[in-house]
């Protein structure tokens, strides 16, 4: 008699879908954590992808715009044109399936580095340390997040990600949210908030 269970090396999925602000993204939330905490990837492209095996396979439609994974959930966002009513379906089972099979969300050697490291300057750090307290919870429950970029001469530069790149509502994120905390947590050093890359 055969006991060997074909399905018991398979991980059981939860995955259930969130609306965000952009009307062209959608989170796909999963039972578990798909990266480590405060870790995100953001695929802008199929051609970004190479280390990141379920983008690959999420670019792959054709419909597919971007990626992007942090904590327990991927953000997709599509191209315009094609309703979520039609491809959210097929999109959840995709990424089920390959969750359900244990495979990497991304290989290793893919780094994102947004931590504080030691040549930071004193103001760096303590912008990194408002938008990882203060913002990045918020962000990150609507499907994307904000990565520090630069700073100098008392401009912020910061990158979207995932749902926030290409968010109709992004900017008065940017200005009327981020913009003015920082600028109230650090009056003598923040002038302004700029989006890197949108």
């Amino acid at each position: 008699m055969n006991t060997e269970n074909p399905t018991q090396n398979k991980r059981y999925v939860t995955l259930y879908l969130e609306a965000n602000p952009n009307p062209n993204s959608l989170k796909f939330v999963a039972s578990f954590m798909l990266v480590p905490e405060a870790v995100s990837f953001d695929f802008p492209d199929a051609g970004s992808a190479e280390l990141s095996p379920l983008a690959q396979q999420l670019f792959a439609f054709d419909y597919v715009e971007r990626v992007f994974f942090m904590s327990n959930f991927v953000t997709v966002t599509k191209k315009d044109g094609v309703e979520w009513m039609e491809i959210q379906d097929e999109l959840k089972k995709t990424i089920q399936q390959y969750l359900e099979d244990g495979k990497p969300v991304v290989l290793p050697q893919a780094a994102q580095n947004n931590q504080i490291n030691e040549n930071d300057t004193e103001t760096e750090k303590k912008i990194k340390g408002i938008l990882d307290e203060y913002i990045r919870p918020a962000v990150e429950s609507d499907g994307g997040a904000i990565q520090f970029h630069s700073y100098n001469d008392g401009v912020v530069k910061v990158l979207l990600q995932g749902s926030c790149s290409g968010c109709p509502s992004s900017t008065v994120t940017l200005k009327a949210g981020i913009e003015n905390l920082l600028k109230r947590m650090m009056p003598d050093e923040i002038k302004s908030v700029e989006a890197e890359g949108v």
